[in-house]
């Protein structure tokens, strides 16, 4: 009996797609993952930029990062559907260790905090501003 991991892929799609094709190419990676057993954790758009060197005499691509959860048997499968996928240029599968796991969700309680505290920071700044209008407009009125 195998158990169940986590895994992580980059994908490089082409950028000379339009958004909702691209889009649909994400949609159509999740939905063969989830096919064949696979649970999606997370799907991060990281967006359009520039290649390093050219892939298939492209210079731009859209990267996209999936978590996923998913039997060790299926990852072969899922493999080769992006090697035949011609919309992918690139991909890149890992498994995702559970250190690295923690080491994320760690500095997503880190970075809530500081959005935390920078709102906190702004609302104070607000309330001091007006605080001072009102005393500017009470010393005018007399």
């Amino acid at each position: 009996m195998s158990v169940r991991r986590v895994y992580e892929t980059t994908l490089i799609i082409n950028a000379a797609l339009e958004d909702p094709d691209i889009d649909g190419v994400i949609q159509k990676v999740t939905g063969y993952i989830e096919n064949h057993g696979g649970e999606i954790l997370k799907i991060d758009r990281w967006g359009r930029k520039r290649l390093t060197f050219p892939i298939n005499k492209k210079f731009n691509g859209f990267y996209a990062h999936i978590e996923f959860d998913a039997m060790p048997n299926t990852v072969p499968i899922i493999e080769r559907f992006l090697v035949l996928e011609d919309t992918v240029l690139r991909h890149l599968t890992l498994v995702l260790p559970e250190e690295l796991k923690e080491h994320r969700k760690q500095k997503e309680l880190e970075r809530g905090k500081a959005a935390e505290e920078a709102k906190k920071a702004e609302e104070s700044k607000e309330e001091e501003s007006e605080k001072k209008e009102d005393k500017k407009e009470s010393t005018t009125a007399e």
